[in-house]
């Protein structure tokens, strides 16, 4: 049967009035779908049961569970979900001082075979649907209540695969997350990571998204970058250049250009030069991020990761560095594998 959770508000009217009941019933559903996270047609305690049998004689849940979750001793948990059809992803709660994150996942797997990063070198299965990103988020914050007493702050979509490749699932979660009816989530709090698929980047800000938006880029010439990530062959740095431009002239919200500075790849000081020429095309900001060594590649982090920072900095570049949270549990970026 379908997962009541594909369908529309307007879908869920339209099945309300043919079966007869009053029209206001749809949004009680929805709100119990979407609001109030249930997972079972028994948790709608405001529907009649004869309501609630014709809902799940035509519809059913495909929810996602907990397979497995380790903890990290800086705080951070690394979760498998198991979907539905038994396809797995991962997620992860990275609690800070000052903010708790969860990174989730967007795909089964990636496509973009990304040299550095232990996730490029799965098959990419299937995408996933709206509700199974939600249910990411929806266990996660459970996590958070459970084992730091917070609820989420902010939302990354950083696990594994490409975000702007499942675009429609994509979107759809975002506004599952930031509407009034769902989790009221300001759009600020929710960024949407991509490798670089310049068209996306400008349908996205055609289509009015208010979320942050990150582009890893890694490399700032199109040699080193093609290198490292194939993606660029066809998404070449002119490209995604004009479309971080267009995105902020239509947002005005500054991109985020994701570094991860590596040993003798991207550290060296004409690497800095390379960067700092590409971030002064647009307005951004810079994360520079640690580099985690995955074994399915021999690329090493870099000591100059201070002195990259600082260099770039005095180039009057808004940078910030991100240090690497739950390394021990292989759940820090571009550590997720599904090891477990």
């Amino acid at each position: 049967m379908k997962d009541i959770r594909d369908l529309s508000l307007e879908e869920i009217q339209n099945f309300i009035k043919d079966i007869g009941e009053p029209s206001f019933r749809a949004k009680q559903i929805y709100k119990w779908l979407w609001q109030n996270c249930c997972q079972s047609f028994e948790e709608m305690t405001n529907l009649s049961k004869n309501l609630r049998d014709k809902l799940s004689n035509e519809f059913t849940f495909h929810n996602t569970k907990i397979k497995t979750a380790q903890y990290s001793g800086d705080g951070t948990i690394k979760v498998i979900f198991e979907l539905w059809d038994e396809n797995l992803v991962e997620g992860v709660l990275i609690p800070t001082k000052t903010r708790t994150t969860a990174c989730i996942s967007s795909q089964v797997g990636c496509s973009l075979d990304c040299k550095f990063c232990a996730t490029g070198y799965l098959k990419r299965q299937r995408n996933l649907k709206a509700s199974e990103i939600f249910d990411q988020f929806n266990l996660i914050n459970n996590l958070s209540f459970e084992h730091h007493q917070k609820k989420l702050d902010n939302i990354v979509y950083m696990g594994m695969g490409e975000p702007l490749l499942n675009y429609a699932e994509v979107m759809r979660s975002v506004n599952l997350l930031t509407s009034s009816d769902g989790q009221g989530m300001s759009p600020s709090r929710l960024t949407i990571s991509t490798a670089g698929i310049s068209k996306m980047i400008i349908k996205m800000a055609d289509d009015g998204l208010k979320t942050n938006l990150a582009l890893s880029l890694h490399a700032s010439t199109n040699e080193k970058r093609s290198a490292i990530m194939p993606i660029n062959e066809s998404n070449p740095l002119e490209d995604l250049s004009e479309a971080l431009n267009y995105w902020y002239e239509k947002t005005q919200i500054r991109p985020t250009l994701e570094y991860t500075v590596i040993a003798n790849v991207n550290d060296d000081i004409q690497s800095e030069k390379e960067l700092s020429a590409f971030a002064k095309l647009f307005p951004c900001k810079i994360n520079l991020i640690e580099y985690n060594p995955i074994s399915t590649a021999d690329y090493l982090p870099t000591s100059r990761l201070d002195q990259f920072a600082e260099n770039l900095e005095k180039q009057r570049l808004i940078v910030n560095v991100r240090r690497s949270r739950g390394k021990d549990i292989d759940a820090a970026c571009g550590q997720l594998a599904l090891k477990q």
